[in-house]
């Protein structure tokens, strides 16, 4: 299953990727988000991994990011791991008027017949909740709306 989401962010990229590469600011636009740990000496760079815990109501999961490009200002891309799922995330970054433009692609792996079934009843949901993350994130760079607060 793949998909792309946009959003404009309204600052400049350079400030954009300071507050997007900085783990700790994760917990604010990530919900669900309980913890992060690196699992790799050499943050940030490309093979770098990290894990990270979620919990979405009484359900709890882990996965495990794969830093696969960094080309920053204008692209980042990842893979997350975690049971039955593969997913391979690109980002892309452009600057127009001061103001960044975040270009996420998405391709959805299934190994598992429960996730396999999942995105086949409900493929809406993921590009939902891939929109929501853009758009937290949107809301905390902006102005430090933070889901914490919710």
């Amino acid at each position: 299953m793949k998909y792309t989401c946009k959003i404009t962010i309204d600052l400049p990229r350079e400030e954009f990727l300071k507050k997007l590469d900085d783990p700790e600011n994760m917990k604010h636009w990530q919900k669900g988000l309980v913890g992060y740990e690196h699992l790799s000496n050499n943050p940030g760079t490309e093979g770098a991994q990290m894990g990270l815990k979620y919990k979405m109501g009484k359900r709890e999961f882990e996965m495990v990011e794969t830093i696969i490009k960094r080309n920053f200002p204008d692209e980042f891309h990842t893979t997350y791991d975690t049971k039955g799922v593969h997913n391979i995330q690109k980002n892309f970054f452009e600057e127009e008027d001061g103001k960044t433009i975040w270009t996420s692609e998405s391709e959805f792996q299934f190994s598992g017949l429960g996730m396999k079934l999942m995105a086949f009843l409900m493929p809406g949901a993921f590009k939902k909740q891939s929109m929501k993350y853009l758009s937290d994130f949107k809301a905390f760079a902006e102005s430090g709306t933070s889901v914490l607060d919710s």
